[in-house]
């Protein structure tokens, strides 16, 4: 008898980039292995923090869809409205989190009547939904599992995105009810299981974000694809793509290339959309900036030739948020064999991870000095790189790809 299985969590497909697209991919992988998918979801809304077309004439009300897969049975979507801040903030994020938790409470209310799943998925952020799942557990049964794709509560405070810290408590209260409760705990990061074991004291599943090696592959040409972006083919182009927010400290990109604006040659491309954009592109404009190129979010049948331009890709965070987000765009840029710098501190598993596997070139969060030097050193110094590209592309190959990780997943959900 198939298995269903029912996943909670505010993002989800046509999303194109973070938790979304996470979540679309791994419920894709699911149907097409004969389980009976059904999503409490929210309208797509992520990165440009506004519902999009064709949602949102509807995003004020519940919607019912069904996505045709590979498997044999179509996914089962309810899409739930909720409030989408223009501005996030921390408490606008709040208010966002709990509109979903509220309007999907309704879904969950009538599934509850309805023939039973045997797991149930919750995807934090948004947090709080665990607290539906937990609710269809005391009631119908089956697993719950809590999957962790960011540590909200404590970014949110550490970002000082939220001040109070009575807050900060209560959320913090409901979390740990949820993990008590959750048949399974995972999270994308040693980093960030190190931190909620040790605030829980209890096992965590490691469970990393993938990516679809078949999709993204290297591609030798790099000048002719410069060329099609509207550079020159002798161009060296430095890429940060992906959520454009507060935490990356993308402002450091702008000072590094006034440091550099005498070197013609080297264009900053900043791909992407989110709600710091704005205040980067009046940075730019005040700083007189001829050598940084804002571009939207690429699409996805794009997406590879797009990546495979860059000389050079930038993993950005600030320093106080190390191991509590694990950056999703690296997955791609391993896979198409990318050059990296990657902020991260030398007790941070991400640290860890791209020292260990020779995967990029590391250097100390907001410390601008540190990131003009390394993209000197390579651009302008032609510093040999060493095997960094063939090694990105070996370990993508080898141990990112859906089809290695969502197996071994399913063993929780059985």
């Amino acid at each position: 008898m198939k298995k269903r299985i029912l996943l909670i969590g505010g993002n989800f497909y046509p999303e194109p980039t973070g938790i979304g697209k996470f979540n679309g991919e791994m419920v894709d992988f699911l149907a097409s292995q004969s389980y009976e998918c059904t999503v409490i979801t929210s309208y797509p809304y992520y990165p440009y923090w506004k519902v999009q077309e064709p949602y949102c004439k509807r995003r004020n009300w519940y919607t019912k869809e069904s996505k045709e897969t590979t498997g044999t049975t179509p996914i089962e979507i309810y899409r739930c409205p909720q409030y989408v801040p223009k501005v996030p903030s921390g408490m606008k994020r709040i208010l966002l989190d709990f509109s979903f938790c509220l309007s999907s409470f309704f879904v969950v209310l009538m599934l509850l009547f309805r023939k039973r799943y045997d797991a149930v998925i919750s995807v934090a952020p948004c947090f709080q939904v665990g607290l539906l799942a937990v609710l269809y557990k005391k009631i119908r049964g089956g697993k719950f599992v809590y999957h962790v794709q960011d540590l909200q509560i404590d970014a949110a405070r550490d970002l000082q995105m939220i001040k109070s810290p009575w807050m900060i408590d209560l959320l913090l209260k409901v979390e740990k009810f949820i993990l008590r409760n959750a048949d399974t705990v995972s999270s994308i990061s040693l980093g960030m299981i190190k931190r909620i074991a040790r605030k829980y004291k209890r096992e965590i599943v490691f469970l990393p974000n993938w990516v679809d090696t078949r999709s993204f592959y290297p591609v030798k040409e790099k000048s002719k694809l410069k060329k099609a972006y509207g550079f020159d083919q002798e161009d060296k182009i430095v890429l940060y793509s992906g959520a454009i927010g507060e935490k990356q400290g993308l402002e450091a990109i702008l000072y590094t290339a006034h440091a550099l604006r005498n070197h013609r040659s080297i264009k900053f491309v900043i791909s992407g959309s989110g709600p710091y954009k704005q205040k980067l592109e009046q940075l730019k404009d005040r700083m007189l900036l001829k050598n940084v190129v804002f571009l939207p979010l690429q699409p996805f049948e794009t997406l590879n030739e797009f990546l495979n331009m860059a000389d050079i890709h930038l993993v950005l965070q600030k320093a106080n948020v190390s191991d509590l987000v694990m950056p999703s765009k690296l997955t791609a840029i391993l896979s198409v064999g990318g050059l990296a710098i990657v902020t991260a501190h030398k007790e941070s598993s991400l640290f860890e991870f791209v020292s260990r596997h020779e995967l990029g070139i590391l250097i100390e969060p907001e410390n601008q000095s540190a990131l003009t030097s390394a993209i000197s050193k390579v651009l302008i110094r032609n510093a040999n790189a060493g095997d960094l590209n063939q090694n990105a592309r070996r370990y993508a190959e080898e141990y990112l790809s859906i089809e290695k990780i969502i197996p071994d997943y399913t063993l929780y959900i059985q």
